[in-house]
């Protein structure tokens, strides 16, 4: 039954049926949303304890089989790892992305069939393009990434992005700070829907991300949607859901 037809009363039942999994009165998990949503929960670790975050990591892969943690801090890069490895669990460090994600042993990414491309303005937007692209991987999408073909240098896009068309993806990403321009000139050019994912970078005026994010929302490229500064997960999120349900209806 699709999420079409299938009856509310059944989701409503099943809401009230499913319990969260709380670590204590202060983080209440759902490990169910990938199940809801085809998005799993992903911890956004910066603002939580070294202790708070291994304790939702690990209850979340016993609840589901794998877990992440986002926006790690440097201790938790440090602690966290060794902390699950002692506990028997298989850990793989998102370095670029600061980012941690735990499984039981066995437990694989499972493989959608869905494709992204993943473009980069610069280098310094590296480490959320990053975040992007390992969420995205973690909902099953094989990621194709391209790196510093910003508008300063438009002639370094050109091959890339045939080569992305030639892999047939099935969505981009376009990561850029400073003017934002390269997610309009991708969109302007290819026939798969565009993400924009502006990075705070830059300088002055409108430097910390939303002068680039004004852009793209301004952008006269039809098929560019915008999303938050900074906000790889979304991106890589959005851009998976897009992906996964057109590699189903591929199959």
């Amino acid at each position: 039954m699709t999420w079409k037809t299938r009856p509310f009363d059944a989701v409503r039942k099943e809401l009230l049926r499913t319990d969260t999994a709380g670590v204590d009165d202060h983080v209440r998990l759902d490990p169910d949303r990938s199940l809801r949503t085809g998005v799993p929960e992903i911890i956004l670790a910066g603002s939580k304890s070294t202790d708070e975050v291994t304790a939702s990591l690990i209850r979340l892969a016993d609840a589901i089989g794998r877990a992440t943690a986002s926006r790690c801090t440097d201790v938790q890069m440090q602690m966290i790892p060794l902390r699950l490895e002692e506990a028997g669990y298989v850990v793989e460090l998102g370095s670029e992305a600061r980012a941690i994600t735990v499984s039981r042993p066995g437990i694989e990414r499972p493989v959608t069939g869905g494709r992204i491309g993943i473009v980069t303005a610069g280098s310094s937007d590296i480490p959320i393009a990053a975040e992007a692209a390992l969420i995205a991987r973690e909902m099953g999408c094989e990621v194709h990434e391209v790196r510093d073909v910003g508008v300063a240098g438009l002639h370094r896009l050109v091959r890339p992005l045939e080569r992305l068309g030639e892999l047939d993806v099935h969505v981009i990403i376009v990561a850029a700070g400073m003017d934002g321009a390269l997610p309009s000139v991708v969109a302007g050019l290819v026939p798969v829907p565009v993400i924009g994912l502006p990075t705070s970078v830059g300088y002055g005026f409108g430097g910390a991300g939303v002068g680039a994010m004004t852009t793209m929302l301004q952008s006269c490229a039809p098929g560019l949607v915008v999303v938050n500064i900074d906000n790889g997960v979304g991106a890589g999120s959005a851009a998976a859901k897009i992906a996964n349900v057109a590699a189903a209806n591929t199959r």
